[in-house]
């Protein structure tokens, strides 16, 4: 298992935009826009590979000088439940700290909840609908 940032537009990218289609954005009946991912140029893109083959993802997006946002976690089918959302989430927070943030926040589904109560996240606010499903704000310190 290897944890690496991926670089924006290479081939590791193409496959943490086809993994996120397929777990996240295709059982919901959507897909992602144009630019949706020109706008991803400046985020923080991490993978988690088996020699080449992308096993789980997420992003990065600074929203201020102390907090930054992870956004579109994915882990896939099958290997849920194997650790990999676990390892990727120590890699995203190693990388949130080593580059001065404060915190990190998210916008998590209700049933992905559970999971991040686990690795010390706490929710923040009431149950919203984003994409057609429920979600919480969820936030960690990371000093």
């Amino acid at each position: 298992m290897a944890l690496k940032i991926i670089d924006y537009g290479t081939k590791e990218y193409r496959q943490m935009i086809d993994l996120r289609y397929q777990m996240l954005r295709k059982p919901l009946g959507l897909s992602f826009r144009e630019d949706e991912l020109q706008q991803e140029k400046e985020y923080i893109h991490i993978g988690c590979f088996d020699d080449d083959k992308l096993e789980g993802c997420c992003m990065l997006v600074p929203k201020d000088s102390t907090t930054i946002q992870l956004r579109q976690m994915a882990v896939t089918s099958g290997l849920q439940g194997k650790g990999i959302g676990r390892v990727l989430m120590q890699f995203a927070e190693n990388i949130g700290r080593d580059r001065g943030y404060k915190k990190i926040v998210m916008h998590a589904r209700k049933t992905a909840t559970g999971f991040y109560e686990k690795i010390g996240y706490t929710k923040t606010g009431n149950e919203f609908i984003e994409v057609t499903l429920p979600h919480f704000v969820m936030e960690k310190n990371l000093q």
